[in-house]
């Protein structure tokens, strides 16, 4: 069932004084200003901490990527800090989404239907997906966990003088572990919001979704924002579409 806490409340800050987010008829707000923001920002700074760290880890492979920052005495230099400004993006985000990613029993019914997520064998999510489902959650959780190591065993190799060499060696382990880890969540998030679920982007470039995506990939949020039931949404536009397509039809040639 759709709870207040499948309703992302954001209040509103400076950063959305900066910019604004026109709704469309048919559209529903999704991700406001300053959730984009730090979205967008966590992007850049993954990316940035990524390529500069295979610049520095496998320079056999990826020497083409040190000269983008500098060469490779730079790119030592800004590593470190481009993993401080994912870190620091993604706690802002992390906080800003704590309400909406705590676990639910829905959550977890979610996780075992994963397969038919996956497959697409059902076009419609189950009625309990809320603002988040449960793979979006883990996914958040996950990199909840990483970006912790990110942080320790990063500032143990920034300062291998102080940890000494075996906490060095551990760290490396980890911290490229929890870097691959990471890297396959990204890449498939990057898939799901473009080519596996069509207008999941516009949430994070225009802050909007068109209803009919809400209805389908979150019903229960659509159903805690409009007050309306999804699938009676979802059949009300059908009728409608059919009816315009009948009214909309040339007529036939005899």
């Amino acid at each position: 069932m759709a709870t207040s806490a499948d309703r992302f409340v954001h209040r509103p800050n400076a950063i959305d004084r900066l910019g604004k987010t026109l709704v469309y008829t048919g559209e529903l707000l999704r991700h406001p200003v300053y959730t984009r923001f730090l979205h967008w920002m966590v992007g850049i700074f993954f990316f940035l901490a990524l390529l500069s760290g295979f610049g520095i880890y496998l320079p056999w492979i990826f020497r083409f990527f040190t000269p983008l920052f500098g060469g490779g005495a730079m790119t030592r230099l800004l590593h470190p800090w481009f993993g401080l400004g994912f870190v620091f993006f993604f706690a802002l985000q992390a906080i800003n989404w704590l309400q909406v990613m705590k676990w639910t029993p829905g959550d977890s019914r979610w996780l075992k239907h994963i397969r038919g997520y996956i497959i697409r064998s059902d076009s419609t999510e189950s009625p309990e997906t809320g603002f988040f489902n449960g793979g979006q959650k883990l996914m958040f959780w996950e990199i909840v966990c990483g970006s912790i190591a990110y942080l320790i065993t990063g500032v143990i190799m920034w300062f291998p003088e102080i940890f000494g060499r075996i906490a060095v060696a551990f760290s490396y382990v980890i911290h490229d572990i929890s870097a691959l880890i990471m890297l396959f969540g990204i890449f498939f998030h990057i898939y799901l919001s473009t080519f596996g679920e069509p207008g999941t982007i516009q949430a994070m470039t225009r802050g909007t979704v068109s209803e009919g995506w809400a209805w389908t990939h979150h019903p229960a949020w659509f159903k805690a924002v409009t007050g309306r039931d999804p699938r009676q949404a979802m059949e009300q536009a059908e009728t409608e579409m059919k009816a315009g397509k009948r009214q909309g039809s040339p007529p036939a040639v005899l």
